[in-house]
């Protein structure tokens, strides 16, 4: 896929969301690409895109997050610099989404100057096999709660059905229909899967546009 100048990553909690943001910034940044991590995530404490603070700095990736996350502290606790992610346009910049209505209102404040520039890409990261997700009416009651909060809609999904340690490639073969139906159903095309790099062999000759992850050392993806 050609890369957007500002991508973001919204799901509901276990959704794997951060891990793929991360994993996606360290493509883009393979590629020769200045990038930079924006974690709006300020409600969820427990998968945190700071806990690979260590990581992306090794490989040049800039990380912008909210000192009180997990805090329960209101909206203004997000820096004044996570407005570079709208005014420096001479970098990617890669944004992690809270997973939840009240987590996506952080997005409310850069949403503006996002939709201005216009070079975005906005991708809900589904499980299926998640309980509050795990049907179709489910994960679209969730993509519009994001949405309104947020104030962008959604341009594509990515599919990260899986069951954490235990996924097999029959686990995300067995979520394709789920997927699909949640494509259907919101006229949102399917962007891409991803899977645990392990899992690759099995599956590159199966499923198109897939994403290899290199999971975060506490991370359930």
């Amino acid at each position: 896929m050609k890369p957007h100048r500002i991508t973001l990553f919204a799901g509901h909690y276990g959704s794997g969301k951060t891990n793929i943001a991360i994993n996606y910034a360290e493509q883009l940044a393979a590629s020769g690409k200045a990038v930079t991590v924006a974690d709006l995530d300020i409600v969820n404490p427990y998968f945190r895109s700071a806990d690979s603070r260590d990581r992306l700095a090794a490989q040049g990736i800039r990380l912008l997050s909210s000192p009180y996350a997990g805090s329960n502290v209101d909206l203004p606790a997000l820096p004044q610099e996570m407005y570079a992610i709208v005014d420096d346009t001479s970098r990617y910049a890669v944004l992690d989404i809270g997973g939840d209505d009240r987590g996506a209102l952080a997005l409310g404040r850069y949403a503006p100057g996002i939709l201005k520039e216009g070079d975005y890409a906005f991708y809900l990261v589904i499980n299926g096999y998640r309980p509050l997700s795990h049907d179709a009416p489910d994960t679209l009651e969730i993509l519009r709660e994001i949405e309104t909060a947020g104030g962008i809609r959604a341009t594509a999904l990515v599919n990260n059905s899986n069951l954490g340690p235990e996924t097999t490639a029959q686990t995300v073969l067995d979520s394709l229909s789920y997927a699909e139906e949640v494509s259907q159903r919101s006229g949102l095309p399917i962007a891409m899967t991803t899977v645990d790099a392990r899992l690759l062999p099995e599956l590159q000759d199966k499923l198109p546009h897939l994403l290899g992850l290199t999971l975060q050392a506490r991370d359930f993806f």
